[in-house]
């Protein structure tokens, strides 16, 4: 059995433009694979993962070692989104249920997948409230503010009281104005029914586009400039994303020429929770990472046991009898574009 231990690494990475503006964070949403209701005898005999901030691939090969066909419920568990007012969450599909672009295929047949949705608000269930009023359910995006500001007044005031919205006050420029926003949970799943035919392999495959973090300089620096790698802060990324020396080097050497040219770094995130391979019965039999970078001008950091680089813009890391403990998190150093 193999494990996913710290190992660091600092190279180019060119990600998708991450369009905030200065000072703002706009945070990720950490998706991952498939889970399943216990079905006896299936494994997992590989995984092969590809990240990128522009899309993310997983192909799975299952295998039922068992004397009959096994029919198991398989989910897709998207990330919580909640909403804030404090700041924004990067939603590549805002308008639209499937915020997250989803699809799968079994042995290269579309599948259409259910979905099941609910909003909460202090663990109270508003699906149905939310519904009534002509809401969407997911609590950012232009039709859900839209939707709150045609609210009668007297539904704001209920649902300020229930936790549901929060009113915020904001001048821009043509005086004071209140907006307001939506605080509650939704929680998204997709789901399906899969036969495992006896003695063979199915083969599963999904896809979607992540969910890419940014803000405007370096979060994860400390307070002393004569020494920001240094902090509770620090040392905490430091160990979610695995900084080596080489990395340290090379984003100290970005941060001297950006004091120069009164520019500043924009630091990028991507998350993918890899332990839900935990599901399924034993270990994955083969299990492939692939990381592409983009061009080379921008610094990534990641974990992985024996990554390399294949090529100019991919890392690659190969593990057999693999458990996944910890989730993958890759953090992007990069210029701003404009």
């Amino acid at each position: 059995m193999k494990r996913l231990p710290a190992f660091g690494i600092a190279a180019a990475f060119a990600g998708v433009p991450v369009v905030v503006h200065a000072n703002d964070t706009m945070a990720e949403l950490a998706a991952g694979g498939l889970t399943f209701v216990y079905a006896e005898n299936v494994q997992m005999q590989s995984e092969d993962l590809y990240i990128s901030p522009k899309e993310v691939r997983v192909d799975y090969v299952f295998h039922n070692d068992g004397d009959r066909d096994r029919t198991t419920v398989v989910a897709f568990p998207m990330p919580d989104i909640e909403g804030s007012g404090d700041f924004m969450v990067s939603v590549p599909n805002p308008e639209s249920d499937n915020f997250m672009n989803f699809s799968v295929t079994i042995d290269d047949q579309p599948v259409k997948p259910e979905i099941d949705r609910h909003a909460f608000a202090v663990e109270v269930d508003i699906t149905a409230l939310l519904e009534q009023h002509g809401i969407p359910l997911l609590p950012f995006g232009a039709a859900t503010t839209d939707a709150l500001a045609a609210l009668p007044k007297q539904t704001v005031a209920d649902w300020i009281e229930r936790g549901i919205v929060i009113p915020m006050e904001y001048d821009d420029g043509s005086g004071w104005k209140t907006e307001y926003v939506p605080v509650w949970r939704l929680k998204t799943t997709y789901w399906w029914r899969t036969t495992f035919p006896a003695g063979r392999d199915l083969r599963v495959a999904h896809r979607y586009t992540p969910s890419v973090g940014a803000t405007a300089g370096l979060a994860f620096l400390g307070p002393d400039e004569n020494d920001p790698f240094a902090g509770e802060g620090f040392e905490r990324e430091k160990q979610r994303y695995c900084f080596d020396d080489s990395f340290l080097r090379a984003v100290a050497k970005r941060l001297d020429a950006a004091r120069t040219t009164n520019t500043y770094l924009q630091e990028s995130w991507i998350s993918y929770v890899l332990t839900t391979g935990a599901n399924w019965g034993g270990t994955i039999g083969r299990f492939h990472l692939t990381v592409d970078k983009g061009d080379t001008d921008t610094l990534v950091s990641f974990c992985g046991d024996g990554v390399k680089k294949t090529g100019p813009t991919t890392f690659e890391l190969t593990a057999t009898d693999f458990y996944p403990e910890r989730n993958i998190d890759i953090a992007l150093i990069r210029r701003p574009t404009d």
